[in-house]
């Protein structure tokens, strides 16, 4: 029952967000700043974890090819395929969970707690919407351009090991890049990326709007936002694939 009273909860909460904005001008300006904060603060771990994980995925594929029948050529098609379809969206959903979705979490406690939300509500002004819509749609545009820059970049990383470990030749790895590309691939990458963004951004939201308490509550609602983050991207990541690829 608790899970169910959560749930409908935070179905009102969106209804809540979801509605048109008291003052479109304050609107778009916190839309941007938002936008800005999310994508140029998260690019640089997100490049620096893309690198190493392509880099790290050659090694692997690599090593398991040698000696093998199987022409080298595979390995830039194995990397590029995992990359995107799996590595760069969901791993990038998980560390946007844990840096963007506690800050969230952690603003809106503040000013519940600190009665600032309570402010809003009595001066006739949708708080859901004021302090949440803005944080929502940044999210759905930043997060996603962050996963085409992963995907870019995790191919990147796997060309560097490629040169340092010699294991093939980055001619060959490229011509492994370029096989057999499917662009639904990338469609279907980009469709987790927004799912996971969406719910990155409104259960961070949900669970800073219903902070009640002081400090140490907003820290624990900054916990239970990342937590239930993370299991629901895991959560999505599987019945999305199920849907679109079989």
């Amino acid at each position: 029952m608790k899970f169910l009273s959560r749930l409908g909860s935070y179905l009102l909460f969106l209804a809540a967000c979801f509605r048109k904005p008291d003052k479109w001008r304050m609107f778009w300006r916190a839309f941007f700043n938002e936008v800005y904060k999310m994508g140029n603060d998260s690019f640089g771990i997100v490049a620096i974890i893309s690198l190493f994980i392509g880099a790290v995925t050659v090694i692997q594929f690599g090593s398991q090819l040698q000696g093998s029948l199987v022409p080298m050529t595979i390995l830039g098609r194995i990397v590029r395929d995992a990359n995107i379809l799996e590595f760069s969206p969901t791993i990038v959903a998980l560390v946007m969970a844990g840096k963007i979705g506690s800050n969230i979490a952690s603003e809106i406690g503040t000013m519940k707690v600190s009665e600032q939300i309570d402010a809003l509500e009595i001066m006739g002004i949708n708080a859901a919407s004021y302090v949440a819509l803005p944080k929502i749609l940044a999210a759905i545009f930043a997060i996603p351009a962050l996963v085409i820059c992963s995907m870019f970049l995790s191919n990147v990383g796997g060309a560097i090991s490629c040169f340092f470990s010699e294991m093939v030749t980055v001619d060959i790895y490229i011509q492994g890049l370029r096989m057999d590309f499917n662009g639904f691939f990338v469609t279907h990458s980009l469709t987790k990326a927004f799912f996971s963004s969406f719910l990155i951004a409104t259960i961070s939201s949900y669970n800073g709007y219903i902070t009640e308490g002081g400090a140490l509550e907003v820290g624990s609602a900054s916990t239970m936002a990342v937590v239930q983050s993370c299991i629901a991207i895991i959560f999505f990541d599987y019945i999305l694939t199920q849907l679109m690829l079989y």
